[in-house]
């Protein structure tokens, strides 16, 4: 089973807040968007003291398929959304679009309500965490 990841759901597990996915979910087939990269990048860069962190967050951005934000994905987090959405919720919704589009279908890991109200809202299945 294809699962997409989103910040929210690395970020628990390398920074061990009080919810974190199982372990096993890094052996899974995992896919992003690049931005998720990015997110974790600025999250860590933006508190004192997490710098040293940003390893440990590498080394599972490592075990994800990270998909480009291609003209498709992107002309596609300009269209509407059943919900309103956040910016970088509407790249990560087109991402997990394109790849339902072409056949993956993956289901959505996160613990943003929002994010996956959304999800909800496009069909998208949540993936049990």
């Amino acid at each position: 089973m294809l699962i997409y990841i989103d910040t929210s759901v690395l970020l628990a597990s390398v920074l061990a807040e009080d919810v974190a996915p199982p372990d096993s979910l890094w052996e899974e087939d995992l896919v992003s968007s690049r931005l998720l990269t990015y997110e974790t990048h600025v999250r860590f860069h933006r508190e004192p003291g997490f710098g040293e962190r940003l390893a440990d967050a590498r080394l599972l951005l490592a075990r994800v398929h990270l998909m480009e934000m291609a003209p498709p994905v992107l002309a596609r987090a300009l269209e509407p959304f059943p919900v309103p959405v956040r910016a970088l919720d509407a790249i990560h919704l087109a991402t997990i679009d394109y790849l339902a589009r072409q056949g993956s279908a993956p289901r959505l890991a996160t613990w943003d309500d929002r994010l996956g109200r959304a999800a909800k809202a496009m069909g998208i299945r949540l993936a049990r965490l």
